[in-house]
């Protein structure tokens, strides 16, 4: 794995959650109403969620662990590996419906499920870059590295 690029990806998964608890703040009715919000708020939990997946497929890359078939499976994956914990693994696994969802338009967008992922599952997000970095960072040292895994800003 590099993990400059993993660094960078997980740096760029934290701006995205961080840019997405701003949204919280607003009902789903309001959402409704505004177009724009609307709008906007799709696209940055559709490139928060295509972020966390790139990261999820570089590390099953990365250690050569069993190619996903599916989005799901790359959460999936990760969680039967121990890279994050399996709970976690369960919550998140449903995001991926929702990443389809959001990039394919597959149905119209439920604007009540992504409230419900804002106000419930949003954390998740978060959970996960911590675990990523932190499983990163046990196989730096093993491999030798002392180095931090993810740069602070």
């Amino acid at each position: 794995m590099m993990k400059k690029d993993l660094a960078a990806k997980l740096e760029n998964l934290r701006e995205y959650y961080s840019e997405l608890g701003g949204y919280a703040k607003y009902g789903p009715e309001e959402i409704k109403k505004n177009r724009m919000l609307r709008r906007a708020l799709e696209r940055s939990l559709e490139i928060a969620l295509e972020c966390m997946l790139d990261i999820g497929e570089m590390v099953i890359s990365s250690e050569n662990l069993k190619k996903p078939d599916t989005y799901r499976e790359i959460i999936e994956v990760l969680g039967k590996e121990g890279i994050i914990p399996q709970d976690l693994a369960e919550r998140l696994a449903p995001a991926a419906s929702l990443r389809n969802v959001l990039v394919h338009m597959y149905s119209e967008v439920d604007v009540d499920r992504i409230c419900e992922f804002l106000s419930g599952d949003l954390q998740d997000i978060s959970l996960f870059a911590k675990y990523v970095a932190e499983h990163a960072g046990r196989k730096g040292r093993r491999n030798g590295k002392t180095t931090q895994e993810t740069p602070k800003k």
